[in-house]
């Protein structure tokens, strides 16, 4: 039986938002959100006061009201702030088609700044993942919803679709135990500008992608694209085995390769590179965030990053198997490896080691080994498994 809107009978799915082949993927990148904190890092007054009069182009959005007081407990030591990629075509990204109505949130990352930024995880949460349905105030345009019994659940971006991006922290803070400090939502065209302000970057295909629903066309081999072309990869998902577990994979090597891109730029210590990505990427409506983040603090977090090596940032997703009440398109959290997983980012601690024959346990550090991650050191043409697949390939 599905299940409604709040009020209506409960069942055991919530109807599921239509799947689109068209849909257009959406934008927020583990890396993009850490080259945003790197570009506001100014060595002098004139980035800083540029800095100050275009953040009031920022959308901010109360969502503490509705997190409630049973939150988890934050970890003084460390910092957890959530990157939500909305395919809303409001504003600017009307081009991307106007006709699309509504927003999901088609990528769902938990950006996790360990201790002293010794290093950086960034957690990718499938779109498709099956979650509790919580109750959430209208937010943002969006309608809201009511909590529903234990059993009842939807998937992820419809969390997002309904409530906004506060119930969509409230969500994950519930289901991983993991306190959320701030969220950054970043739009289409805002990383398109960010692509093109670093001077582009680099993916490498091991074949020829002729995708029409993202209007990917490149041939087999390394390519240095503009923002645009970089958009289309970032959104390619009917390609390989068309799956967007797979996507997430591709996604990882492309936010791997923009921290070259930033580090090859030089970004953080060029004024006039910073100047222009704030007023491309901030000063022009492209970010929405929380009311708690603040100048300073953003510059605070862009402070801790400063200089922190590609090998350092670890990018994983969520372990998960087929949802038994939809197996074909739905996704759950492969226990007890995703609470382990959850647990090791909440308090930044050592977790066992998922090898039988383990000794020692594997440190927060070594994350991306243990779950089949990358760091953003990786060769960019090491992702070969994640193009496999009869699909979109030619």
């Amino acid at each position: 039986m599905m299940l409604g809107r709040g009020g209506e009978q409960p069942g055991t799915l919530r109807l599921r938002l239509p799947r689109r082949r068209h849909r257009v993927r959406s934008l927020v990148l583990g890396g993009l959100a850490i080259s945003a904190a790197l570009a506001v890092v100014g060595g002098t007054l004139t980035a800083y006061a540029v800095f100050r009069t275009d953040w009031n182009a920022v959308k901010r959005i109360n969502v503490t009201k509705d997190l409630g007081t049973s939150r988890p407990a934050a970890d003084p030591r460390a910092l957890n702030i959530l990157l939500i990629g909305s395919d809303s075509r409001g504003g600017p990204d009307k081009r991307f088609g106007a006709q699309v109505a509504g927003q999901r949130s088609d990528t769902v990352m938990v950006l996790h700044i360990a201790p002293g930024a010794r290093s950086v995880v960034v957690l990718s949460v499938p779109r498709d993942s099956v979650v509790p349905i919580v109750a959430c105030s209208p937010e943002a345009g969006t309608p809201g919803q009511v909590a529903q019994p234990a059993g009842d659940v939807e998937q992820l971006n419809a969390t997002f679709a309904y409530g906004g991006p506060g119930c969509l922290w409230k969500t994950l803070e519930r289901t991983t135990g993991i306190h959320v400090n701030d969220f950054i939502e970043l739009t289409f065209t805002g990383f398109e500008h960010l692509i093109d302000d670093i001077g582009g970057v680099s993916v490498c295909l091991p074949v020829a992608v002729n995708d029409p629903d993202s209007r990917l066309h490149l041939s087999r081999g390394r390519h240095h694209v503009s923002g645009a072309q970089a958009l289309a990869f970032w959104r390619a998902r009917y390609i390989g085995e068309g799956s967007d577990l797979q996507r997430i994979q591709r996604d990882q090597f492309l936010m791997a390769s923009l921290l070259h891109g930033i580090q090859r730029s030089g970004l953080a210590h060029s004024p006039s590179k910073i100047l222009r990505v704030i007023q491309d990427v901030v000063g022009h409506g492209y970010v929405t965030t929380d009311t708690q983040m603040t100048p300073g603090r953003l510059i605070g977090i862009a402070n801790e990053l400063r200089g922190l090596p590609p090998r350092a940032v670890q990018f994983i997703e969520i372990p998960t198997v087929p949802y038994p009440g939809d197996p074909l398109a739905w996704v759950q959290w492969a226990q007890p490896r995703a609470r382990a997983l959850f647990a090791a980012i909440a308090h930044d601690a050592r977790l066992p080691s998922v090898r039988r024959r383990a000794r020692h346990p594997a440190a927060t550090a070594n994350l991306a080994r243990q779950y089949g991650g990358i760091t953003g050191s990786v060769s960019i043409c090491g992702d070969g498994g994640a193009f496999s697949g009869p699909d979109g390939n030619s």
